[in-house]
This record gives C-alpha cells, structure tokens and sequence, in this order.
C-alpha cells in the first residue's frame, strides 16, 4: 500500500478513490470537464471488465459508452459513504455488460476470454490477475456445485431463476447454496 507523498497518512488509493468522487459529484452538476477527466482516468478499468464480460471487443465498446451514459445521468445517485466511486462504477459497467449478455443469448463459457484491451496497464493486468489468484483460491474452498453456480451467475450472467430451472431446483434453495457459497467467499477474501 503506497502512501501519498503529499498527505501523510493517506494512501494513493483513497486520494485517488476521493477524487474520482469528487469528479462524479461534479458531473452530477453538469460539468462536462470533470466528465472527460472522469473518463479519462478510468475508461480503460471499465472497458476491461466490460470486455471480460461480453467477449467481443465491438461490444464491449458499446457497452462502455452505456456506462458512460448511465455515469452521467445518475452520478447524482453516487454516495461515498455506501463504495468506492469505481467500485460504483464498476457495479454499472458489470450490470451492463450482463444485461448486454442476456440480451444476444449468448451464454458462453468466460474463461476462454484472450483479448485484452490495449488501455490496460501492465500493473492493472497484474493486479487483476493477482486478485482472480486469490479470488480461485478461495473459489476452490467451495463445494463443486456451489462454485458452479456461483460462475455460472456471475460469470456468465445467469438469472438466479434461469439457474434453478436448468437444473431443476427450487429457487429459494437455488438463492440459498449461493448466497452462502458467497458468504464464504467473503470471509475466504476477508472482507
């Protein structure tokens, strides 16, 4: 965890969390400036988790400028007390790509994704690939059928009730395996 050479204290990650935050609130009062920074610093996060997604880089490309869109109209909503600006915005860019997903049927397997945006910074492409390490660490504590359901809903964008009729189970039991699965994960992840 780096310090912040100019506030003590202070991690670069929290001065950068605050000021995406701040650039948010101002796109919530219609600045056009601080939407351009905003996309500036973190279109390339974006656009890889939109990639990762719907597999395909023309949609992808589409789907971001949805984020986008959606950013501006509701920063309004942002709230720093309840995440992060980029996990906030992250959240979008994920429900976005899901729904994109959805819509085109498409439900291949998401493992197979090679094609990386060339945004993407070294260290982020580490980072992630860091985090995904210690995410499947903590994936393989889980049952089998837990950790295929959870991929399943998350990784490919099954509904919890598309899930529970592919495999014939009720769907509160459906809701039940995986939310425990992902209680574990949490502690697993110590957050």
């Amino acid at each position: 965890m780096a310090l912040n050479p100019l506030t003590p204290g202070i991690t670069q990650e929290d001065a950068g969390s605050t000021a995406l935050g701040v650039l948010l609130q101002a796109c919530a009062a219609g600045n056009r400036l601080a939407f351009e920074a905003l996309y500036r610093a973190t279109s390339a996060k974006l656009f890889g988790i939109c990639l990762r997604y719907v597999n395909n880089r023309a949609d992808a490309e589409e789907v971001l400028q949805e984020v986008f869109t959606t950013v501006w109209l509701k920063a309004g909503s942002f709230d720093p007390r309840l995440a992060g600006a980029i996990t906030w915005m992250a959240t979008i860019a994920r429900h976005k790509a899901i729904d994109r997903r959805r819509a085109q049927h498409r439900h291949e397997d998401m493992d197979d994704v090679t094609e990386w945006p060339s945004q993407v910074s070294v260290v982020e492409t580490v980072d992630a690939q860091r985090q995904n390490s210690q995410v499947d660490r903590c994936m393989d504590t889980l049952g089998e059928q837990q950790q295929t359901y959870i991929r399943v809903a998350f990784f490919e964008g099954y509904s919890y009730a598309e899930l529970a009729a592919r495999h014939s189970i009720a769907l509160g039991t459906m809701k039940s395996w995986i939310r425990r699965g992902l209680l574990q994960l949490r502690a697993c992840l110590g957050l």
